[in-house]
């Protein structure tokens, strides 16, 4: 099918149903929040036709007005104080909406493109000028069968991924009526992060940073390329099987993230021709949930003292559960010696795998359906690559669920990973 473009595109913005009322309110950002201040997250939802159905866009705009009321430092707009430290000023400037219509079906579009974002989601980043950069934006498009995809793009300074798809969840909710917990008044804690295995001296999962121009956005110098897998609930028994063939024990302390990270961190290693793949990031997530925006990550590192790709995984799965050295408190000293001024890069610094097998992207409903497919990826990643973790859609038939695998790496690789996959495993692309 030829390349897919949508046939009109408007752009509107949408803000608190309540004004704020106080014009000095701020939102004051931790040094997690300006850690992440270069990455977004971005996510698509795919609906049918019957989900979709009788939704105007008054229909889908109208619940996101009351729950910027909740959570009004989303509307907000970058500042950055005498010091040099930015912060969000809430001036209920509001997010933006985009709708347009492609004249293909959503099969078709699957069948062309996958579960990709490519199109879907806005190519939205903050700056150059950051006082009128909008934190977050909301994109729908209908198909020409009648189904629908929701596409969001997150500034990470916000919050992290848990954050995002809990945002498209209760926007959702309040379209649909369910009942849900009034949002928690937001509160600056400390986070509570394990310390045990943490350690001291200079980072090993950031390194600093070029922003492009006046965006708040890294520089790559190598061309990246994002491509999803789609691994099985029998694919994940037979991985498990595979690889703790005598020991059930291990087998039950270990997720499918550690099998699925050690298996991707093996390859990767074997297409760079690189034994120095040995330190790699482990992005994981502090609570499990977020009732209110926030980066409540888990950044370690895992350094393996063997030869990643000629190794089982057994051993580097072990590692991933196991070895991680957590960095949080030395990354955030270094955010805060700086003021917040310093540009940082995370997921691609190092080999990044991020855990988000318990995200819930599919408690997003509308009319009663949920999507038939969600995706996430980052944006901004570095040149080392981010490989994140994700529920794949529930089996209609046993209710387990597959695990999806986003990749972000050097172009080059994609194709020699799906390859190596695809013979070595029988795992497919989406």
């Amino acid at each position: 099918m030829e390349e897919t473009q949508p046939l009109s595109s408007k752009i509107s913005t949408v803000v608190p149903a309540t004004p704020g009322g106080d014009e000095h309110r701020v939102w004051h950002l931790s040094a997690m929040d300006l850690l992440m201040k270069l990455h977004y997250i971005r996510a698509v939802y795919f609906f049918i036709n019957d989900a979709a159905q009788g939704l105007s866009i008054y229909d889908l705009k109208e619940p996101m007005f009351h729950l910027l009321a909740q959570v009004t430092h989303l509307s907000g707009r970058i500042r950055v104080s005498e010091s040099g430290r930015p912060f969000i000023k809430c001036n209920d400037a509001g997010v933006r909406i985009a709708e347009s219509h492609i004249d293909h079906t959503l099969h078709e579009w699957l069948q062309q493109k996958g579960c990709s974002h490519e199109g879907l989601v806005r190519d939205h980043v903050l700056g150059p000028d950051l006082g009128f950069s909008p934190l977050v934006f909301v994109k729908f498009t209908w198909f020409k069968c009648g189904g629908l995809s929701v596409g969001l793009s997150w500034s990470h300074v916000l919050g992290d991924a848990f954050s995002a798809f809990n945002f498209i969840t209760k926007w959702s909710h309040i379209l649909s009526h369910v009942p849900s917990e009034t949002t928690p008044k937001p509160i600056h804690k400390e986070n509570k992060t394990p310390h045990n295995n943490s350690i001291n001296g200079n980072p090993i999962s950031v390194r600093m940073a070029t922003a492009a121009e006046e965006l708040w956005l890294a520089t790559n110098h190598t061309q990246m390329a994002t491509h999803t897998f789609y691994v099985t609930h029998k694919q994940l028994d037979h991985l498990v099987a595979s690889t703790f063939p005598y020991d059930q024990n291990q087998a039950s302390k270990t997720s499918y993230f550690g099998i699925l990270s050690a298996l991707v961190w093996k390859h990767v290693a074997r297409i760079r021709g690189d034994s120095e793949l040995k330190v790699v990031t482990i992005c994981t997530h502090a609570t499990g949930c977020n009732e209110f925006p926030s980066n409540d990550l888990v950044l370690s590192v895992v350094e393996a003292n063997v030869v990643v790709g000629k190794s089982d995984l057994l051993d580097l799965a072990k590692m991933i559960s196991e070895e991680k050295k957590v960095e949080n408190e030395i990354v955030e000293k270094l955010v805060e010696e700086s003021q917040g001024k310093e540009d940082f890069v995370v997921y691609g610094a190092k080999l990044t795998f991020m855990d988000l097998e318990k995200g819930d992207m599919y408690g997003v409903v509308l009319n009663g359906h949920k999507p038939i497919i969600a995706n996430s990826s980052i944006h901004g990643a570095g040149d080392q690559g981010v490989i994140l973790v994700l529920p794949g859609v529930e089996d209609e038939k046993d209710g387990r669920n597959g695990r999806m695998v986003t990749v972000s790496l050097p172009q080059t690789e994609v194709e020699q990973l799906k390859e190596r996959l695809r013979e070595e495993w029988d795992i497919e692309s989406l």
